[in-house]
């Protein structure tokens, strides 16, 4: 093979050799980069064309894989099984080079490339050397060629090609192009790592930090360049390096620079290095692989696709998992997907039955099955592929896949085989990526600074054209003692000089101390928030977090909070409250007046010690139910009784009388607890029969069928024959489904028991109907055979089965309702009507189902019965979607129309807004299923659906997978350019959490990924409020204050030196001396502007939550924007004119005590610096509003440190010290000891000032803000008690609405039946676990639709409807 190779070389080098030869060095004859280069070293072709040289062979090396590729399509295809790869085992990038070969690698190849394109360069230039020269001249060439080619051929590792990269590059760069597109199908063979590793899928290693050590510096600076000013201040370096224009110290910029930089860095690199510590937490933790027969411990990020793994009980699974087995009969397992969905349900999956019984290692280390199945995609509920094995084929679905995230539960062990690992399983899928946040403040400043240097380069021409007239008219007269400088020929060329110098000088118009004085507040707000103990839960004894130190002004700016529902509004516990029983009403407590008594007037509940098996835990409030039970009422006990049988919960008993209920949602776990304290205990179950404890008597029913629950069905019944023998029907449901169920005889108790629903409903509460009906044993006969017919039908199955179902559960009798409560976090109603009067926007975003979140928004007061119509979207196609967004529009227009009385309503509209939505009268919620939203985000509807949910008061998507969070937020951020924030607790809210501008974790039940994703982090929804109205507004006060004040004194500072340049020959002078320059921004005006930006505030934290509207300046960003920030740098100027001319007149004829003239530079300079410090700190202090210590401190300290460092900088010690550096000795004692330097000092300082306290007392006296006016109210009832408003239910309007909501999952019914999931041992599972006065911001806000459109629900208007 060798000698093959080594012949076709020499036939191709001298090939090459002869072409070059013949066609006289023409580039088309090089068909080797390295023969090339060396050509290119040897001085016979010139360097420019090497370049061109290996883009022609790097080219034709493509080309000529493309052509192999084509030739011997179906060997490559046998041999890479359809997979292309560029690198590593197996590779089949090399087929198109010569032959395969098992490790050839990118990293093989490019040694061999350096190492031989080294000895080629060494031995050129042995023969290049023309003290020894070896080779003859004109010969070079060929030694050259041959050298080459016995190169390649000793250096074969590469097939034979190390110094031909054309040759390596072409066919990987072929390979990446024909291989490179998305996934098509995913090839997964068991136990099978080699054969898995040629497809290179992704390991199980996950990777949320942003660096490493490799990349932090480079990718960390160029995010940190994007900064504008950063980027502006290197390049004001680079200018301080050049002598002949700097006349500035570069360490005056080097170091802030490098300072602002370095904290920055250690910042981000503190962020990203708890990223790293949570990464290696997850990726570290242990998992049990099945590898040649035996259970390893391996790291979860070693665990690989096609690996046997197994899983304990209540373990994480470590990937997606297709399951193979388990401990339970037929191969089921329970999981819990509070990590996916946020919903804390128990869920079934089951392994297929051909793999069911491979349950310990010896049978599954020879399991050699083939999975070909969909490529990795964020879909949840979704999979579809095909097992191969034993030359069969089994379909797989989503029943049979664990993802990752999910707990098992109840489950002893059970195995998988990973099908999807790391980044490639649906959780990673759903997990956005971490973006650089940045606030629209910074975005801000980043325009400004633009504009900034802008204007410095203006004013940088203007002075550099005054020097170059100026040198030319005046300047080149006095050329004898003041020559130019060396290197200056003309006016000109001075003129360019003095604009760089002046570029410099003028450039703290700007400082860098401003980004250092930014990121110090940002950390002192931060602190804040973790010290604050009113956001400190004792019971979790957590501390809200801030973690990052970036966003906190950003927090006063928040319009859309997009949250999550279990976990985060809700504490997702169920607790049986209320029930009607026989029109009777059951659970308010009453008082010895015969009122409804409060929580804190409730006695003690009611006390169950008469039954062993009560259940401890369970409270229940109203005594009479009990007494009820006690005494015998027939519809009391057969309402239990219906809660004891109809149901799938799974009971276990460990010990005597302690059982244990797995529900498999907490609804009907808290039914049937409740039935078990009142007497009536569910005791265990078999596929056949329940046996249920009726007041201490066990009775035994047989059970002879399950009527399913499910979405459309709504309800779900059991069928059971008593020890008696009668046959009976229970049924409980969703009252809207039921009711029309009823028999006749029903009408005046369902009018009763309608009214209680309503009642419940209206205090959001959960509502169950339930009834009953008694069946004929040769009827059920009948029915149950045409049941079975009907169940192995080959088709339309479930078409058929729901039929017999609809049949069967008709002319039924009332027993009654239940009402569960959903228990909110607490303080969340009061949290979200204070932050709707902020006029925040707040969008719930669940994966639970319809009915559960919008019982939730009414009991959290989102929604309302006083609203004028929610609108509920539930199509299925993109048509019917956008019907029903339609007709939502139109309602709400039509009802703005006859508000408005027949006028026009378009043109009263502001012209600002972009849709006359936005000015509707009357209130409207949207709520809206995932399948719909699927639909409504789609670009062509996209922006219907948000004019449609903008125009809504509240907004709730329902069924919405983790990716469609984060679209829902990402379309408000890009439409409504508004400030987004996110909140949730589980790891599917990560995705929404990363994407909204401020993302917020809360710490509870489903894990800490959230917590890890979040900018900020707390234990309870409620101290959202605190965070926004508190933190958020006070930080965005704060800052903006600060950026006022800081650009206001820099450009009174800076501009002297310009109205300077027309009084020295613009010969870039400056007004200050170097030191006071380098102290102004970093000793004299810090302190002061600091702890302004840290501790001012407008008014109380208390008046901050009690007038929510004072949140709304941020929102409309008042405080700082870029009307306001002209009207600074207008002051600034202002003032520097008058700190100039009122000094530089008054020294014109001034003169000292003793007669001598007064007026002279350094006298000058001492004179205008100090008016300058002290007209800085009166501003200051007029701009705090809340003094304390630090600010005292901080401003007449200020002011004393610049007389000390004045005076020192102007003794004789220093001078003596240093004379070269210090030589106005005694000056500023001089100076300052005249009185007519003071008296110009008070001039200077009470006409700069006397402007801003007028224009301030007018401005109160005559347009006062909310916030002032909040303080004078403060000033004058400061005496008084805070008046607390108490918040009233709203009295029921219109038609009745549903309370019902049942989270229950299809299915359940059929496994019990079925006997799959019961146990020979144990036949249950195991436990589980005020006044309005904003005029002045209303005026901004107010929309010009009609009068009356500001009012919530006119008088009159239609009842609520709930639109389907």
């Amino acid at each position: 093979m060798k000698g093959n190779l080594l012949t076709s070389y020499l036939a191709g080098a001298l090939a090459v050799m002869a072409g070059i030869y013949i066609a006289g060095g023409i580039s088309g004859a090089h068909m080797n980069p390295a023969f090339s280069f060396a050509m290119c070293l040897i001085e016979q072709f010139p360097w420019w064309k090497f370049p061109i040289f290996m883009f022609v062979q790097t080219l034709a090396s493509f080309l000529s894989a493309g052509a192999v590729y084509i030739l011997y399509y179906d060997a490559i295809w046998h041999y890479s099984n359809g997979t292309l790869t560029v690198s590593g085992p197996r590779e089949t990038a090399s087929i198109f080079a010569t032959y395969p070969a098992d490790y050839v690698s990118i990293a093989n190849g490019f040694l061999d490339q350096v190492i031989g394109t080294g000895v080629l360069i060494v031995v050129i230039m042995g023969i290049m050397d023309t003290r020894n020269k070896a080779v003859p001249k004109g010969l070079e060439p060929v030694v050259v060629a041959l050298l080459v080619l016995s190169i390649e051929s000793s250096m074969g590792s590469n097939c034979g090609c190390p110094l031909n990269p054309a040759r390596d590059m072409g066919p990987r760069l072929f390979t990446y192009v024909a291989g490179w597109g998305p996934e098509e199908e995913r090839r997964v063979r068991a136990n099978a790592r080699e054969y898995n590793e040629k497809f290179q899928y992704a390991s199980n290693c996950i990777k949320t930090s942003k660096y490493n050590i490799v990349t932090f510096l480079p990718v960390n600076l160029f995010e940190q360049f994007q900064e504008v000013a950063n980027t502006y201040f290197l390049f004001l370096l680079i200018l301080q390096l050049i002598p002949q224009i700097s006349s500035l110290s570069w360490f005056t910029t080097i170091v802030p620079l490098v300072l602002v930089l370095t904290i920055t860095a250690v910042k981000d690199a503190t962020d990203d290095y708890f990223r790293h510590k949570s990464d290696n937490q997850v990726n570290n933790r242990q998992s049990q692989v099945l590898i040649g027969g035996v259970l390893r411990q391996e790291q979860w990020m070693n665990v690989r696709v096609g690996d046997i793994i197994k899983l304990e009980n209540n373990q994480f699974v470590a990937a997606d998992l297709l399951l193979l087995s388990s401990s339970e009969p037929h191969g089921l397992c329970y999981i819990e997907t509070a990590e996916l969905d946020g919903e804390t349900n128990m869920k079934v999956r089951q392994a297929i039955p051909v793999t069911a019984e491979l349950g310990d290692t010896s049978k599954l280390a020879r399991f050699d099955g083939e999975v070909i199945c969909e490529p990795p995609n964020n879909k949840l509920d979704k999979f579809g592929g095909t097992l191969y094995w034993k030359e069969n084929k089994y379909p797989l679905s989503n029943q049979n896949m664990l993802l990752r995230g999910c707990v098992l539960r109840n489950t002893e062990w059970c195995f998988g085989l990973v099908i999807f690992a790391g980044p490639d399983t649906k959780l990673m899928q759903n997990s956005g990526r971490t973006k650089f946040k940045r606030t629209s403040i910074d975005r801000l400043m980043n325009t400004l600074v633009l504009w900034i240097f802008g204007f410095l380069v203006c004013m940088g021409v203007i002075l550099a054209i005054g020097n170059a007239i100026w040198e030319h008219e005046v300047g080149i007269c006095f050329q004898i003692y003041l020559p130019w400088d060396e290197g200056v020929h003309s006016a000109f060329f001075s003129g360019f000089l003095s604009f760089w110098s002046y570029i410099i000088i003028l450039n703290t118009v700007v400082p860098i101390s401003l980004y250092v004085s930014v990121e110090v507040i940002r950390l002192g707000h931060s602190y804040f928030i973790n010290w604050d103990k009113k956001m400190y839960c004792a019971k979790r004894q957590t501390p809200a977090e801030a973690r990052t130190t970036t966003l906190n002004e950003e927090l006063g700016q928040v319009e859309y909070i997009f949250s999550d529902k279990t976990g985060t509004l809700t504490q997702n516990i169920m607790v049986f409250s209320k029930c009607s029983v026989n029109g009777h009403s059951y659970g308010d407590v009453q008082d010895m007046l015969g009122h409804k008594a409060e929580l804190g007037e409730r006695p003690e509940p009611v006390n169950f010690s008469f039954n062993p098996l009560a259940d401890p835990r369970f409270q229940f409030w109203d005594p009479s139910l009990l007494e009820a039970v006690k005494l015998g009422d027939l519809h009391v006990h057969e309402f239990f009784r219906l809660l004891s049988l109809c149901h799938t919960v799974m009971s276990e008993e460990k010990s005597e009388g302690e059982l244990l209920y797995k529900a498999q949602s907490p609804d009907e776990g808290a039914l049937v607890t409740a039935a078990r304290n009142f007497g009536f205990v569910f005791r265990s179950r078999t596929p056949k029969t329940i046996t249920v404890h009726e007041l201490g008597q066990a009775i035994t029913y047989q059970l002879l069928a399950i009527l399913d629950f499910n979405n459309i069905r709504k309800r779900m019944s059991v069928i059971v024959r008593s020890p008696e023998g009668k046959i009976r029907l229970y049924c409980k449901g969703a009252d809207t489904i039921l009711l029309e169920r009823l028999h006749p005889v029903n009408q005046d108790l369902t009018s009763i028991t309608t009214d209680h629903l309503n009642e419940y409903a209206g205090e959001g509460l959960r509502t169950l109907v339930l009834a009953y009906k008694d069946l004929e044993e040769s009827y059920y006969k009948d029915w149950s055979e045409r049941l079975h017919r009907a169940g192995s039908a080959p088709e339309a199955r479930e078409d058929h089965l729901a039929r017999l179902y609809d049949e069967v559960e008709h002319d039924m009798m009332l027993l009654g309702a239940t009402a569960i409560e959903d228990k909110l976090q607490q303080g969340v109603p009061e949290t979200i009507a204070i932050l709707t009067l902020a006029n925040i926007k707040i969008w719930v975003l669940t994966g639970d189902k319809q009915e559960t979140a919008v019982n939730i928004g009414y009991s959290c007061k989102m929604l309302t019965d006083d609203m004028t119509e929610v609108f509920v979207v539930t199509g299925h196609t993109v048509l019917e979607v956008r019907e029903e967004l339609r007709k939502a529009r139109e309602k709400m227009m039509d009802a703005s129309r006859s508000v408005c009385n027949g006028f026009s309503y378009q043109e009263k509209l502001p012209s600002k807004l972009t849709s006359v939505l936005e000015a509707i009268a009357g209130e409207y919620a949207l709520v809206i299923n995932g399948h719909s939203l699927a639909h409504a985000l789609e670009a062509d509807m996209e922006v219907e659906f948000l004019e449609t949910a903008c125009a809504c008061k509240a907004v709730i998507c329902c069924r919405v997978t983790p990716l469609q969070k984060a679209q829902v937020v990402e379309l408000v951020k890009k439409y409504k350019k508004a400030v987004t924030l996110a909140i949730g607790d589980g790891a599917n809210d990560v995705s929404m959490i990363k994407t909204a501008h401020i993302g917020v974790g809360i710490s509870g039940q489903e894990g800490i990924q959230a917590v890890l994703a979040s900018d900020y982090s707390f234990s309870q929804f409620k101290f959202l409020q605190r965070l926004l109205l508190v933190h958020g507004r006070w930080s965005y006060l704060r800052m903006c204050k600060f950026l006022c004040y800081f650009f206001y004194k820099n450009f009174a500072f800076t501009m002297v030196h310009f109205w300077f340049g027309f009084f020295c020959g613009f010969s870039a002078q400056t007004v200050y001396d170097q030191y006071f320059i380098t102290l102004y921004n970093i000793v004299y005006t810090s302190l002061p502007v600091l702890a302004m930006g840290v501790f001012d505030q407008d008014v109380p934290e208390q008046r901050s939550m009690e007038y929510p509207k004072l949140y709304e300046p941020g929102q409309l960003n008042l405080l700082f924007n870029k009307r306001e920030f002209f009207i600074c740098i207008a002051q600034g100027i202002y003032t520097s004119v008058l700190m100039f001319f009122i000094p530089y007149g008054v020294f014109a004829d001034a003169t000292r005590d003793d007669g001598a003239q007064l007026a002279d530079y350094q006298s000058f300079a001492v004179t205008v610096a100090t008016s300058l410090v002290i007209v800085v700190s009166v501003q200051i202090g007029l701009d705090t509003g809340f003094w304390t210590a630090i600010n005292h401190f901080f401003i007449w300290g200020s002011l004393a440190a610049y007389f000390a460092i004045l005076f020192t900088m102007h003794s004789d010690g220093l001078f003596r010290v240093f004379p070269n550096q210090f030589r106005f000795v005694g000056n500023a004692q001089n100076t300052l000891a005249q009185p007519t330097v003071w008296l110009t000092i008070a001039l200077t300082t009470v006409v700069c000032i006397m402007p801003v306290v007028a224009f301030r007392f007018l401005k109160l006296d005559l347009k006062p803000e909310l916030s002032d006016t909040v303080r004078y109210t403060q000033l004058v009832r400061k005496k008084q008690k805070t008046q607390h408003r108490c918040m009233r239910r709203a009295g029921h309007v219109g038609s009745r609405r549903s309370g019902y909501a049942f989270s229950h999952q299809e299915g359940f019914g059929e496994l019990i039946m079925s006997g799959k999931n019961m146990r020979l041992s144990s036949l249950a599972l195991s436990s589980f676990a005020p006044r309005p006065s904003t005029s002045w911001i209303e005026t901004l806000r107010k929309k010009k639709g009609c009068e009356g459109s500001s009012v919530g629900s006119p008088s009159g208007a239609a009842s609520k409807t709930l639109k389907v």
